[in-house]
């Protein structure tokens, strides 16, 4: 079988740098919020090319920490997208806030400008913030997203779980245009610990300062809880070590990834099956998703010839049961469509020739 992912693959060749400084944390002594999580955090701050990173216990944290950070609270409302697996409407429930949802560009599948200011436009109670997720590693319209929300004051939050080292044509990367930014290092991810993870990247020193406390329990100093909201949610020592092996390698990582992609994009070339245009560092590559009208006979033929795949995501979250109780979902045609089509294809950086080629061959054999 050629898998969607392989951890293993992975992190292998990784295994004896990843050995020693675990037993380095070990025999520190020193596990939460010591000497590696403040060296991840500045260096990962320089890497985005923001002023503070906030490391957290893992993506939904983030963005649920970031939210709060801005002031959201029940009796709000975040815009998002419907697409991303419900990731932002967890955590703006978890805040006690509404989501409302914006639909995506179809060639895309991030947030769509012109839906984000209709809504704005519209709405009698304006959001108090708007999630902006980098969808499948591709960065969505940043500059034009930023300049909508900000005409309506509207704080911007980017969810860049998926995007790790994602860079725009102005050569800034994922994180550094909206007010605050959110990523997750679940093992999956392009920059992936050997666990959960999370952080927020800001440059607004007063924002990353209630991160930093919401992450500790609300605390201004040790047993003082001065802010609402907190909880325990912090980046362990040994999560931030490995994390530190593995920045560096990460580009390299994207790059190999986004070769895969442009083999696939040229190389499928059955009708049935749409394939992303070819795309430059804007992309990472985290997931290589393809459409199709008979998603469900593709999959089908792929398994038959041994080769994975994986939906991402089946189920907007308008049509979610939990949010289907709220009532007053909208529709969200580009959504909808998309989620009966998206198909992901096998994608990570260890993946092999002959692996990729038996993929382009069992997708053209279709």
């Amino acid at each position: 079988m050629v898998p969607v992912n392989d951890l293993t693959r992975h992190v292998g060749p990784l295994r004896q740098q990843l050995n020693d400084v675990a037993g380095q944390v070990i025999a520190s002594g020193c596990f939460v919020l010591g000497p590696r999580t403040s060296a991840f955090e500045s260096a990962f701050a320089s890497y985005c090319g923001v002023e503070e990173v906030v490391g957290v216990a893992n993506g939904t944290d983030a963005l649920e920490l970031a939210l709060r950070a801005l002031g959201v609270a029940r009796g709000h409302a975040v815009a998002m997208v419907a697409n991303a697996g419900m990731y932002g409407a967890t955590a703006a429930l978890a805040c006690g806030a509404t989501p409302c949802y914006v639909d995506v560009e179809a060639s895309s599948a991030t947030m769509d400008p012109a839906c984000l200011e209709r809504l704005l436009r519209q709405t009698g109670t304006r959001p108090a913030a708007v999630i902006v997720t980098h969808l499948y590693g591709r960065l969505a319209d940043m500059p034009r997203l930023c300049e909508v929300a900000r005409a309506y004051g509207v704080p911007v939050v980017e969810d860049c779980a998926q995007a790790h080292g994602a860079r725009g044509k102005d050569g800034r990367r994922a994180g550094s245009y909206g007010d605050v930014a959110c990523f997750s290092f679940y093992p999956t991810k392009n920059l992936g610990a050997l666990g959960d993870g999370g952080a927020v990247a800001t440059n607004d020193p007063a924002l990353a300062g209630r991160v930093r406390r919401l992450r500790q329990y609300g605390w201004s100093a040790k047993y003082r809880n001065e802010l609402a909201g907190g909880r325990n949610s912090r980046l362990d020592e040994l999560q931030a070590a490995f994390l530190c092996v593995m920045l560096p390698l990460l580009d390299g990582w994207n790059a190999r990834r986004r070769e895969i992609a442009e083999a696939y994009s040229r190389g499928i070339v059955h009708p049935r099956i749409q394939v992303p245009a070819v795309a430059g560092e804007e992309y990472t590559g985290h997931l290589y998703v393809v459409r199709s009208a008979d998603r469900v006979g593709l999959q089908a033929h792929l398994a038959r010839l041994n080769v994975a795949s994986e939906v991402h995501y089946p189920i907007a979250d308008t049509q979610q049961t939990v949010m289907a109780r709220m009532g007053g979902m909208p529709a969200l045609p580009v959504t909808e469509a998309l989620c009966g089509s998206v198909l992901s294809l096998p994608c990570f950086p260890e993946l092999d020739e002959v692996e990729v080629a038996r993929v382009i061959e069992a997708c053209n054999a279709w």
